[in-house]
């Protein structure tokens, strides 16, 4: 409840504050230059003892700035670390609320283990753990059998892929190499002092599915010649929440993060000078004064705000997104797996793609890799332009053989936590692993909203009126039809039914 109340004062302020926001105008400009004592701009009116370029700022006006500095910087940390929290949250809630001990694996299977997984898919069970590796090496024995997946550091960068059997070394950033023969593992160093590792187990057969999760093995290196093996545990519907934390909390994460996981990286060092007046600095506990925890709280919340418009409504922001000219349909992945472009770092592509998203292997990118892995496409609007609504009934007609060689599915998150939607039916995806029913024509009519079509219950998903959701379609081992987009997937449609 106090968050609710503290989400709608500081988005109040944001909209009334831009209602009096007017851009800069020759005027302004020339009375910037001229030698009045104040001048008037979107933070508000600046005083100065002898006009704006002659004179000191007052006291008043220094606070105003500095406040207004602090509130802005706060923003941009917000976005700057959406990967870096939502990593640290789903690692915390992993330890907190499910128990989970250092390179244990937790495995998700039903639709209410993975419900607090960002964008999980419904289809494919999941593997994963947490792996800090600070103080001694670790092993990992990927095993044979149909899986995916990959590791990643704390900024979700990726490390390695899995796609075949392989006995992986990780070591920390100040973790000592051991001395000897290494050559039957495969050296991963991370830059974090802990590292996530994910398996998708892609049979269908659980008894496959099970023989692989048996083999996979994780234990420190000190035990190589006696391997203990950490083993898994099963979430057993226990409710848990990897989407980021609201309001001060958020930084609370990230402070704890940046005390956590050994030196700061050389391209984040201007952040924690951002920082470091807001209370977070690396070897100090975070113990924000009221002034603090006032920046913070209100700027968590615009800064998600922000990250919202970068994430739902910014495909001309970010040059990975856009799928077909006038589709509504955008390529989900929009940061590369190792966050670098030409001259600069993906900043918005990652924060998109990480608010709703975890980890970015090389193999969730088939639209530019050539088809390798799967390919990703979301929607946030109809083929009207109009937002998805919950309230609102909606078809996706597939055209006939959707190509993907290993299967498709389309997937339902909500946008309050972008984790899978929840509704009466506990069902939140559609795929070609199901008895859907199919159209005369090969194609396919999935429906979308609170009521069930008649006749094509086994081909809808529930929604749920005031809640927004989004899709996610995936191609696992797409078809080259997807990749050169002879083959397009058609736009969701309001349907009266």
């Amino acid at each position: 409840m106090k968050k609710d109340i503290i989400a709608k004062v500081a988005l109040a302020s944001v909209l009334l504050s831009g209602c009096n926001t007017t851009l800069p105008t020759t005027d302004t400009v020339e009375e910037i230059k001229s030698d009045s004592n104040s001048m008037d701009t979107r933070i508000g009116k600046l005083d100065f003892t002898h006009g704006f370029e002659n004179g000191y700022p007052t006291e008043e006006t220094v606070h105003l700035l500095f406040d207004e500095m602090d509130f802005q910087r706060a923003t941009q940390a917000y976005i700057w670390a959406t990967p870096y929290v939502s990593f640290l949250q789903w690692q915390h809630s992993f330890h907190h609320d499910l128990g989970l001990k250092n390179g244990q694996i937790i495995l998700h299977e039903s639709y209410k283990d993975r419900v607090g997984g960002l964008t999980y898919n419904a289809t494919t069970p999941y593997a994963l753990t947490f792996i800090e590796v600070q103080d001694d090496p670790w092993i990992m024995e990927v095993p044979e059998g149909g899986v995916r997946g990959s590791m990643s550091n704390m900024w979700q960068i990726g490390l390695a892929s899995f796609t075949e059997p392989t006995k992986f070394l990780i070591l920390g950033p100040e973790t000592k190499l051991p001395e000897g023969d290494l050559s039957e593992y495969k050296v991963v160093r991370s830059n974090t002092n802990s590292v996530m590792t994910g398996l998708r187990l892609m049979s269908p057969d659980k008894a496959e599915r099970m023989k692989v999760l048996d083999n996979y093995n994780i234990y420190p290196y000190s035990e190589r010649e006696d391997p203990h093996p950490r083993g898994y545990i099963e979430t057993n519907e226990r409710p848990w929440m990897a989407a980021a934390p609201r309001g001060l909390e958020y930084f609370e994460r990230l402070a704890e993060g940046i005390n956590a996981n050994g030196p700061i990286h050389e391209r984040d060092r201007f952040f924690m000078a951002m920082l470091k007046p807001l209370g977070i600095e690396r070897g100090k506990p975070f113990e924000p004064t009221l002034y603090q925890k006032e920046i913070l709280t209100e700027a968590a919340y615009v800064g998600e705000a922000m990250t919202k418009a970068i994430d739902f409504d910014g495909t001309e922001r970010l040059e990975d997104a856009p799928y077909m000219e006038g589709s509504a349909w955008e390529i989900a992945t929009t940061s590369p797996p190792n966050q670098r472009r030409e001259n600069m770092d993906a900043l918005d592509g990652r924060a998109a793609w990480f608010y709703e998203a975890v980890s970015n292997d090389i193999a969730m990118h088939g639209m530019v890799n050539g088809g390798y892995g799967q390919v990703y496409l979301t929607s946030y609007k109809d083929a009207d332009g109009d937002w998805l609504d919950g309230g609102q009934n909606y078809r996706l007609r597939l055209p006939s053989n959707p190509p993907a060689k290993a299967f498709w599915s389309v997937t339902l998150y909500e946008v309050s936590t972008r984790t899978l939607l929840q509704n009466e039916i506990q069902k939140a995806d559609l795929s070609s692993r199901q008895d859907l029913k199919v159209n005369m024509n090969g194609s396919i009519d999935l429906y979308f909203g609170p009521k069930a079509p008649k006749g094509f219950e086994s081909n809808w998903i529930q929604t749920e009126e005031g809640r927004a959701w989004f899709p996610y379609f995936r191609f696992y081992s797409p078809g080259k039809e997807v990749v050169d987009r002879t083959w397009v997937l058609p736009d969701i449609e309001k349907k009266s039914y």
